[in-house]
């Protein structure tokens, strides 16, 4: 049974170690041994190079951003980047050709995701935002990139989101209208929701906007602004849809619950990806390493299939953590991509694995 809010909070003044307050809740045992379900079969184009914390559960959720035109991230010109989280050491940058842009060496980051829309001292930047377990730090890191800015330019810490989570796991922004909202999910099911502002000093500003309670583990969020919906995994429960609006309060509705052959736990990250055919929420159903796809541009979600990558230029993706999408024009990706996390790579340790959209779409046929 789940232990109260309250007597985790007791534990962990007691015990001072963050171990201690992440044991309540057992992740599902089969993840990352290599079964793979049913699914259409598509293949990963390009691939990181393993992340810097060798043999263990490290690599966990990317982030993508595609510029309107060429950026610099550290002296190199490219398209765009991905961010990734080693969730034991910190964040990299990589390029669309998976290579190492930069690493920030930032701790216990988990999930990661990147918005535009804040300016700082009158220059519009991309924002990067990650859930941060470190002792000490726990909350929302927060990261900035200016697109405009030339040289050593490089994705910056900007500074942090203080909040009462006991062990920051799930993390996505969303806009609405003009404002930038981020999004934390908490390990013990805690859903809090902040709209991010900029101080006169340049410095991150945070409004706590919504706090409920999800129930479970939780941990992939993935906003909608164009239906209203907030998109979270309850991992052994199932596919909810809250309101994106934080006055709808805890009111939910559960899209798909865990079930074989569709959503397995557990039910781990999200994402969304828009083109000329539809806007789709894509899920890691990592019990059986495959991707359920639904369609959200309608009154409600559509079911539209799952998809599995398969060995091909590079290996094949199991037990998938997070992923992350960029719509549209990507690096080498004219209709989009989706990083996804591969728990098992077959040479070195985990890394990320690049699939082009066109790709899932054919196979799908969407």
């Amino acid at each position: 049974m789940r232990r109260s809010t309250t007597r985790l909070l007791s534990a962990c003044a007691i015990m001072s170690l963050l171990a201690a307050c992440a044991t309540t809740e057992v992740d599902f045992q089969g993840e990352g041994e290599g079964f793979v379900g049913p699914g259409a079969p598509v293949q990963a184009v390009i691939e990181t190079p393993s992340v810097g914390t060798a043999g263990q559960d490290a690599a966990d959720d990317p982030a993508v951003w595609a510029g309107a035109t060429p950026v610099t991230v550290m002296g190199q010109q490219t398209p765009g980047f991905v961010a990734g989280t080693d969730k034991k050491s910190g964040l990299y940058i990589y390029g669309f050709d998976g290579q190492i842009l930069q690493f920030l060496p930032e701790g216990l980051l988990n999930n990661v995701d990147v918005v535009e829309g804040l300016s700082v001292s009158g220059r519009p930047q991309v924002v990067l935002g990650a859930s941060d377990r470190t002792p000490g730090k726990t909350g929302i890191s927060l990261y900035t990139f200016d697109p405009a800015g030339t040289g050593q330019n490089g994705v910056r810490y900007w500074g942090a989101v203080a909040t009462d989570v006991i062990e920051p796991y799930g993390f996505c922004f969303a806009r609405r209208g003009a404002e930038v909202h981020a999004i934390l999910v908490g390990h013990e099911g805690e859903l809090r929701q902040f709209v991010l502002g900029v101080d006169a000093a340049g410095k991150p500003t945070a409004r706590e906007v919504r706090r409920a309670e999800i129930g479970t583990i939780s941990e992939g969020c993935a906003a909608d602004e164009a239906t209203d919906a907030l998109y979270i995994n309850e991992e052994n429960v199932g596919l909810w849809r809250y309101g994106l609006n934080p006055a709808s309060g805890a009111a939910r509705t559960l899209i798909q619950p865990i079930a074989k052959d569709i959503l397995v736990a557990d039910a781990e990250g999200l994402t969304t990806i828009t083109d000329a055919s539809g806007r789709y929420l894509i899920a890691s159903s990592q019990g059986d390493s495959t991707f359920p796809v639904w369609r959200i541009d309608g009154a409600a979600p559509q079911y539209k299939g799952r998809f599995k990558v398969v060995d091909g230029a590079v290996d094949g993706v199991t037990g998938t953590d997070g992923l992350a999408a960029a719509s549209g024009p990507a690096g080498p990706f004219p209709e989009g991509v989706v990083v996804i996390q591969d728990d098992v790579n077959d040479v070195g340790t985990q890394n990320f694995k690049y699939v082009d959209w066109r790709d899932i779409r054919r196979a799908l046929g969407l």
